[in-house]
């Protein structure tokens, strides 16, 4: 496994109502990874779908893709850019074992950036503590729907601010608990993006993290 690698931080076009503080990954990340761990007819999540590019890009590889998202008119996006609109559950990922979901080859996904001094995003209950409880929960649900041997990779960075947030170590820790960490990946990324003017990539930083892990 390569440890650090460099890709094109470009990304397609949004609709206006999305486009400040566009914090997707780039669709050349979700190739790199989708080439090197599965194959066509494979079955795919992204848990926190974002904007759906891992279910738009997985689409186009000939991949099965599923999603969960929880802000609605997020759903209805991905919805108009994808075939498998019944595959993309409008949700919370902290419900994952009450959605009927295939067993999964492969998981992609980033996580929301919560820094150390913010409440937890996800449950609204605590600050980052709870979050990584939270994130630590989501992942033990998860588990039990991936096939054996199956990879899943978490594209995360840490975050600059008044305090550093160790996010991508922190998360790094905890879902370690659950499967089988494999290792970092460091991605540099080749030009600029618009995520929130800070560094190439933003969050202060010219890079982040895919942490690798495995279902053993």
């Amino acid at each position: 496994m390569k440890t650090v690698i460099t890709l094109s931080n470009k990304k397609s076009r949004l609709p206006k109502e999305f486009q400040h503080g566009d914090n997707r990954y780039p669709e050349s990340l979700v190739e790199y990874f989708l080439k090197r761990y599965t194959q066509k007819g494979d079955k795919i999540l992204d848990i926190f779908a974002g904007l759906g590019t891992t279910m738009i890009v997985a689409e186009k590889l000939g991949r099965i893709s599923y999603g969960i998202e929880i802000d609605k008119k997020r759903c209805d996006y991905i919805k108009s850019k994808i075939k498998q609109k019944d595959n993309l559950i409008c949700g919370s990922s902290l419900n994952l074992s009450e959605y009927r979901l295939p067993k999964l080859d492969f998981v992609i996904t980033s996580p929301p950036y919560n820094r150390i001094d913010e409440k937890n995003y996800l449950s609204k209950r605590g600050g980052y503590q709870e979050f990584l409880h939270d994130i630590q929960k989501i992942y033990q649900k998860l588990k039990p729907l991936m096939k054996p041997q199956a990879h899943l990779v978490i594209e995360v960075a840490n975050l600059k601010g008044e305090e550093v947030t160790t996010l991508a170590w922190d998360i790094g820790k905890v879902v370690s608990k659950v499967f089988h960490f494999e290792g970092e990946i460091i991605i540099n990324w080749r030009n600029k993006g618009n995520c929130m003017g800070r560094g190439n990539y933003g969050y202060g930083y010219d890079h982040s993290y895919c942490l690798v892990f495995k279902n053993k």
